[in-house]
């Protein structure tokens, strides 16, 4: 059974910064691609960022510069630093493989 569990999300002020974890389990975890989205209320979900299973990595474009995603194959983790964060970041944030999400961690953007 494929299970993938975030944490590490929060309020922030503006301009502050967060780091997201994703511990997968239950998959071959380093052959495998991993993603974040998120969701903002009232929104669809949307691509953050992606990290293929060499660590090649892409991300929305409005989100680059400012956030990173990472893996660490041994640990089954993937992470995204978020940096400058904005109000408009505000939004559910989920991980992703193939067809498995986790079931989302808050991150809130206000002073």
């Amino acid at each position: 059974q494929v299970q993938l569990v975030e944490s590490g999300g929060g309020l922030v002020q503006p301009g502050g910064s967060l780091r997201l974890s994703c511990v997968a389990s239950g998959i071959f975890y380093a052959l495998n691609a991993m993603g974040w989205y998120r969701q903002a209320p009232g929104k669809e979900r949307e691509l953050v960022a992606t990290i293929s299973s060499v660590g090649r990595t892409s991300y929305a474009d409005s989100l680059k510069g400012r956030f990173t995603i990472s893996r660490d194959n041994a640990k089954n983790t993937v992470f995204l630093q978020m940096n400058s964060l904005k109000p408009e970041d505000t939004a559910v944030y989920y991980c992703n493989q193939g067809i498995h999400w986790g079931q989302g961690t808050q991150v809130t953007v206000s002073s």
